[in-house]
């Protein structure tokens, strides 16, 4: 039987899509485990937490960040350059693993040094991209800029005269490394960074596959709406709209794009029976004082049951974001059956059909995205989730990759 071990720094508030792959392989018979920096939910015999002394080395890591980035242009967003990283290489799981897949291991975890001591192994290591910083110079996110396709020189984010050039610097240690290791392959969730896997300098010669993020739809399915609304104390009647805003500074979010649009709504269309749901953070007054709409702020959700929950009390979604790879939210409202309004960008438009199952708004058009809300409302749009991520196609896509490589 095949073992596999996923690398990640936390469990949940960096991403539920390992752990749902983790639980998805043992399901289907693939041994699985998890080894994680920080953790946040309880550990077990397949779920296993490093040593005390990486989180540790991680603050260390994360201080000389700070001083790094306290000048870049913050609307590109997050930039990493892994100072300092933990050697997981001779810990039992890794040791027992066949297979080595590696997901969002930044904030201080992993460095290259790290990934090095992996690759020496000689096992296969399979690198989830969750975003674009393995085929970057450090940048999480492009955006408009081009240079991985060449090489990370004079980087955007870096205005103004610098001492070292470390986007180049780190475009180049990554372009030795996988250069140097025939057993790095790298899996990209969305079509859209597939194709960028292709352009880049770093990997546009390496093996990369193309495997969407699993979901769970024995969880994540409809419901009875008004039972949804009563569980959470909601108004049973009337026009619900969601959606959530963990980081609302973020440069990937479009908080911006969405109260506009939000705004640009109550004049389309002055409805007094509309509420907005906020969910993935607590009361936020700048969100409350922009908001045109009553507003209701459900918190951090821990448990993906409320979420369910939350999904199916809503009549439409919506995710501006600017920047996105393969959001998970997306997957999970269409799953439910709700409508999900967002910008044509990254991997959203691989699961949203446009006004069949959501509606994809011109990109920063915040008139566009107040339309699409209009829209999937007037047209009671419903949302659906396109067979190509079924589960069990989706194992079948990793059981394909794990002959290709073992």
């Amino acid at each position: 039987m095949t073992k596999v071990v996923h690398i990640q720094k936390s469990i949940l508030s960096t991403g539920r899509a390992p752990l749902r792959l983790h639980n998805a392989f043992l399901e289907h018979g693939i041994d699985s485990k998890i080894l994680s920096m920080d953790f946040d939910v309880n550990l077990t015999d397949r779920i296993k937490q490093t040593s005390r002394g990486s989180r540790i080395i991680a603050r260390v890591d994360q201080f000389f960040q700070s001083v790094l980035t306290r000048k870049i242009d913050s609307k590109y967003g997050l930039y990493s350059f892994l100072f300092f990283g933990t050697d997981i290489s001779k810990t039992e799981l890794i040791k027992q693993a066949d297979i080595i897949y590696v997901h969002w291991v930044q904030g201080g975890f992993l460095n290259l040094s790290s990934y090095r001591c992996l690759a020496k192994l000689g096992k296969p290591v399979v690198i989830v991209m969750h975003d674009m910083w393995t085929i970057t110079g450090g940048c999480h996110h492009s955006f408009d800029c081009k240079k991985y396709t060449i090489e990370c020189s004079d980087c955007p984010m870096f205005s103004g005269r610098q001492i070292f050039n470390w986007p180049l610097h780190e475009f180049r240690m990554k372009r030795r490394m996988y250069s140097e290791f025939s057993n790095f392959y790298f899996v990209s969730p969305s079509k859209w960074l597939y194709s960028c896997a292709k352009e880049s300098k770093l990997t546009k010669d390496k093996p990369v596959y193309h495997i969407p993020n699993i979901l769970d739809t024995r969880v994540f399915k409809s419901v009875d709406k008004r039972f949804a609304r009563k569980v959470l104390g909601l108004p049973e009647e009337g026009i619900i709209v969601s959606f959530g805003a963990f980081f609302l500074s973020s440069a990937y979010k479009g908080w911006l794009e969405l109260s506009r649009a939000l705004q640009k709504l109550k004049k389309l269309w002055p409805q007094e029976n509309i509420t907005v749901l906020v969910f993935g953070g607590g009361f936020n007054s700048k969100i409350a004082e922009q908001i045109p709409f009553t507003t209701r702020f459900m918190g951090f959700l821990k448990d993906e049951y409320s979420t369910v929950l939350i999904y199916n009390s809503t009549d439409v979604f919506v995710t501006p974001s600017l920047a996105d790879n393969f959001p998970t939210t997306v997957l999970e409202s269409l799953a439910c059956g709700t409508s999900v309004v967002g910008f044509n960008i990254g991997g959203i438009p691989d699961m949203i059909q446009h006004k069949e199952n959501g509606y994809l708004a011109e990109y920063k058009n915040a008139d566009d995205l107040a339309a699409g809300i209009k829209y999937c409302i007037e047209n009671n749009v419903k949302g659906k989730l396109h067979q190509d991520f079924q589960a069990s196609r989706l194992i079948k896509k990793h059981l394909d990759l794990f002959r290709d490589i073992t």
